[in-house]
């Protein structure tokens, strides 16, 4: 599915022209609620969309939106399908050796997502022996396999992350587990499932773009930078999330360079973070 923005060529925060009439196709998950999912007329919502359509704006740059299964989506940015990645992507060392990142845009903690009325988890060793299940591709997918063998869990692979909510309403797996902003929507919107366990990573989500595209990544997380200082991100987070952002979270703190700091990837720089 593909749904296409048009942004217009505004000054707006940037205080000037638009830096370029540019067209972008980028990937998102239309199914991970609540950073993209679908509307009633067949298009999309959430924080990620509006966050795109908000550095269309800035841009002046029309935006093609592609929705497809997660685990396509790294794939189809190292060949060549899209310009970038805006499907929240937890920015790890393996992933940063392979790929270009944005610095992190939202801070991502793990959270459970257990049945309605199910035990409390105040630890991963009460999971041992349950089914886990998890978004396909996802970093949640890789982290619950790496302790499948410590923990004792059975990990259980789902195509979307609505899926593996499902999962656990139906019985098929005890607990899923994804960000804690999808978690919190999906107990929001489901009164047979409640949250769980939440396991602090001290990661973020990031943009991805293929390696050797500096010049594309430093003019989209130019324009994150100046969403950050002007306030717009955290106007996102407040929409979508219910709630402010924590004061040093990603969501209001622009990194030096470019990149996220200390990871493959990342280049030094002395430029001004901001709106300029």
């Amino acid at each position: 599915m593909k749904y296409l923005i048009s942004g217009l060529a505004l000054s707006l925060a940037l205080g000037g022209p638009a830096l370029a009439q540019d067209k972008y196709v980028v990937a998102v998950d239309g199914t991970f609620a609540p950073h993209a999912m679908p509307t009633m007329d067949g298009g999309l919502e959430g924080f990620n969309i509006d966050l795109i359509n908000v550095i269309g704006e800035r841009l002046g740059a029309e935006i093609e939106i592609v929705a497809t299964q997660y685990s396509g989506i790294l794939p189809g940015l190292q060949a060549g399908t899209y310009d970038f990645v805006i499907a929240p992507t937890t920015i790890t060392p393996e992933r940063a050796e392979a790929y270009y990142f944005s610095e992190g845009y939202l801070n991502t903690d793990f959270q459970f997502l257990v049945k309605a009325g199910g035990p409390e988890i105040t630890a991963l060793e009460q999971l041992e022996g349950q089914v886990i299940a998890v978004n396909k591709g996802s970093a949640y997918d890789s982290w619950a396999r790496e302790l499948a063998d410590e923990i004792g869990w059975t990990v259980e692979s789902y195509g979307t992350a609505t899926d593996a909510v499902q999962a656990v309403v139906s019985g098929r797996a005890f607990a899923t587990v994804a960000g804690n902003t999808v978690i919190a929507w999906a107990a929001k919107q489901n009164p047979a499932v409640q949250l769980s366990y939440l396991h602090s990573t001290g990661l973020v989500w990031g943009m991805p773009f293929r390696k050797g595209d500096d010049e594309l990544r430093e003019k989209i997380e130019g324009v994150i930078e100046c969403l950050k200082t002007d306030g717009t991100i955290a106007e996102l987070h407040v929409k979508w999330f219910d709630s402010e952002p924590a004061e040093d979270s990603a969501a209001v703190t622009p990194r030096p360079g470019w990149g996220e700091p200390d990871l493959p990837g990342y280049v030094e720089d002395d430029h001004e973070p901001g709106c300029a």
